[in-house]
């Protein structure tokens, strides 16, 4: 072979190490490329697997789970003592009819599991429909062709509590939550105009064109102006902003005026030189009015937002989120407005007991919750739910703060119904117009029992009060229902 032949053998065995250099980094891209949507397959597999898969069996919107009553009778929902608040009952021909002993009062709660489901029948339909009865009786009504009975959720409620909250709040409309602050247990959550769960298969058509709206949870899903209640977050800013706030003072002549708008003291009352303690106290629109004026609109916002308003909330149940709109923007009037709770901010009454909750539990929010355990139809422990801290709202020192100037509000201002009980108490009372005619309202109260050691939080709105009932005595009801 030449050396001309030699050079061009050369370059082509070159050429060819080249191209084959070439394939193989193609191929190795390829197989890379493949390597790491496999892993990356599995990883979400194993993420759906842990973090997932649980809700996705557990969505409401998942009708596999009802293939489940086919092999399982429908468990139980009792309250925290063992009181049956959900029940199926198998008739001899094999069907079953779900009872609820207390008719009306845990509608919203509870729920139905006819035409749908709502509240806990939905949220909890999985467990209630899984059996974790003994694995031999199990295996037994495979074999007898008979159906396994489902467990049961045994709920935060109390039955008693939640008795006297609907009881107190009588034929008005509005809601009542009541929840431990150490814990984060729901004890009552009650919401009028109500209705009978175990009719609403006979009553769908009516309940769902009621103009009153009966299936709405107004607890978790209605939305109103503060009032008053709200009066409590623009405290917070003002303290926030002002290191000496206790030397605050104004003089309230009933009402304050900037540019067109007029603001007066509930019925045009006159508080006199009031400081910021009773300020709250007597819940002196003016003097909020004064402070609203003084304070960083983007702060308040940012407080309000601390609180949870435009953010969302945690929750077993669905809910409405709270708005809160003031900005830069906003005119005297709409930061007058706001600072007395009026104005465009809206709030549910759960929102209100979270606030209050964190409040009473020193600035900490513990993660509201409605389960405390399920249990297989013996009662044997399946699952447990425990306290857990969801997220600090204020400091320690700001909700000592406010709980100290809540008492004042019970002792000597507008809520004078609680003062006096075997047991302490402290809150915020609100009134919110919804109309024009200043003669309309809603009422609001928001507190705690057992002020130095809080037991139990209350949040109150009855709608459409105007002057006929107050939310405080709806409050002081289910105190003593629980002290007495």
């Amino acid at each position: 072979m030449s050396r001309k032949e030699r050079k061009e053998a050369a370059r082509r065995d070159k050429k060819k190490l080249k191209e084959k250099r070439a394939r193989n980094k193609e191929f190795a891209r390829v197989t890379y490329f493949f390597v790491a949507l496999f892993l990356v397959m599995m990883g979400y597999i194993v993420y759906f697997q842990v973090k997932e898969s649980r809700d996705v069996i557990r969505s409401p919107y998942n009708a596999r789970q009802d293939s489940y009553a086919d092999r399982v009778v429908r468990g139980d929902i009792t309250d925290r003592n063992g009181k049956v608040l959900a029940h199926s009952e198998v008739q001899p021909d094999g069907t079953e009819v779900r009872q609820y002993p207390y008719g009306s009062d845990f509608a919203h709660v509870v729920g139905y599991s006819s035409q749908g489901k709502s509240g806990l029948e939905s949220e909890m339909n999985f467990e209630l429909l899984t059996s974790n009865a003994f694995f031999l009786e199990k295996i037994r009504n495979e074999f007898q062709d008979e159906k396994n009975i489902g467990d049961t959720v045994v709920t935060t409620l109390d039955a008693d509590l939640q008795q006297a909250a609907s009881a107190a709040l009588g034929g008005y409309k509005g809601a009542v939550v009541v929840m431990e602050p150490s814990t984060g247990k729901i004890l009552a959550m009650v919401s009028k105009p109500d209705y009978d769960p175990n009719g609403v298969a006979a009553n769908w058509e009516t309940l769902n064109s009621d103009p009153d709206s009966a299936l709405l949870n107004r607890a978790t899903q209605g939305l109103y102006a503060p009032g008053s209640t709200f009066k409590l977050v623009t405290a917070l800013e003002y303290m926030r902003e002002n290191a000496s706030y206790d030397s605050y003072s104004y003089t309230c002549t009933g009402s304050i005026q900037q540019e067109d708008t007029v603001i007066r003291c509930y019925n045009g009352h006159v508080h006199g030189t009031v400081d910021f303690r009773d300020s709250l106290a007597y819940s002196c629109n003016t003097s909020f009015c004064n402070i609203g004026l003084s304070l960083d609109v983007g702060g308040f916002r940012d407080t309000a937002e601390d609180l949870l308003f435009n953010k969302k909330l945690p929750s077993v149940l669905p809910y409405s989120k709270s708005s809160f709109t003031l900005d830069g923007s906003g005119t005297a009037a709409d930061r007058m407005m706001t600072a007395m709770g009026q104005g465009k901010t809206q709030v549910s009454p759960y929102h209100m007991a979270l606030i209050t909750s964190a409040i009473a539990n020193g600035g900490v929010l513990m993660k509201p919750y409605l389960v405390d355990s399920v249990t297989n139809y013996t009662g044997t422990e399946i699952d447990k739910n425990m306290p857990e801290e969801y997220r600090t709202l204020l400091s320690s020192a700001e909700a000592a703060a406010l709980k100290d100037y809540m008492t004042s509000v019970v002792q000597y201002g507008t809520a004078t119904a609680l003062s006096g009980q075997a047991y302490t108490a402290a809150g915020k009372t609100g009134t919110a117009e919804y109309s024009s005619d200043k003669e309309k309202d809603h009422s609001w109260f928001v507190g705690m029992s057992n002020v130095d050691n809080p037991e139990l939080v209350i949040s109150v709105i009855i709608e459409s009060s105007d002057g006929s009932a107050r939310a405080v005595d709806v409050a002081k009801q289910v105190f003593d229902t629980y002290y007495y």
